[in-house]
């Protein structure tokens, strides 16, 4: 009988060594995600400049510091807002456009996206500079697209420049998320698609 109950106490205790060594394990395995999981991209910008690291998710943060074209990035995850926190300084985080990150690391520059001779930049890039810097978040409220005609669209836009590409077209009346404040543009989403882009304020009205 004594024999038995050691036998018993034995195999309680070899029972609960076996848990707590899995414990450990799953502890010792989830213990570093962040860095274990963090995903390599490169920058890839379609004029060959630096892109801005910001302290927040949107366009109107703080630019906290840049990475130049082709340079390592390392992924924490991808939000759903077109942003994508990434690992910044010895223990910390920031956040650039995901668009700009690619899998590959870019070999050069883009062609013909070279500065002019002088360092100067183009009117529209001027323009869109002014834009992002008077951008501020707010609390999202919605506002409907109105083309020039009834039967037209609006053009939504990666960034707020009449130059830049197209990557949706509003019909009348469709509903946008707006997200931040622009001088003349709105950063909007589209609730239907989660697509995020930017359009003009003068073809929208507050719903």
């Amino acid at each position: 009988m004594r024999k038995r109950i050691i036998s018993l106490a034995l195999a309680l205790a070899i029972l609960l060594l076996g848990a707590a060594g899995l414990h450990l394990a799953a502890a010792e395995s989830t213990g570093s995600t962040v860095n274990q999981g963090a995903e390599i991209r490169y920058v890839y910008t379609e004029n060959g400049k630096s892109l801005n690291v910001r302290s927040g998710d949107w366009s109107g943060a703080a630019v906290i510091g840049t990475l130049p074209f082709g340079a390592q990035a390392a992924v924490l995850r991808t939000l759903g807002n077109g942003w994508s926190e990434i690992m910044w300084g010895n223990s910390g985080s920031a956040y650039v456009m995901s668009r700009f990150l690619v899998s590959e690391k870019p070999g050069g520059t883009p062609s013909g996206s070279i500065p002019k001779p002088d360092g100067t930049v183009s009117d529209a890039m001027a323009e869109m500079n002014r834009e992002f810097r008077a951008a501020r978040k707010v609390a999202s409220y919605t506002v409907l697209s109105r083309p020039v005609r009834a039967s037209g669209w609006v053009n939504l836009r990666w960034v707020p420049s009449l130059e830049a590409e197209v990557i949706a077209t509003c019909p009348q009346g469709k509903e946008l998320t707006v997200i931040a404040e622009l001088r003349t543009w709105y950063q909007v989403q589209d609730p239907a698609t989660g697509m995020i882009g930017f359009i003009s304020r003068k073809y929208t009205q507050v719903k």
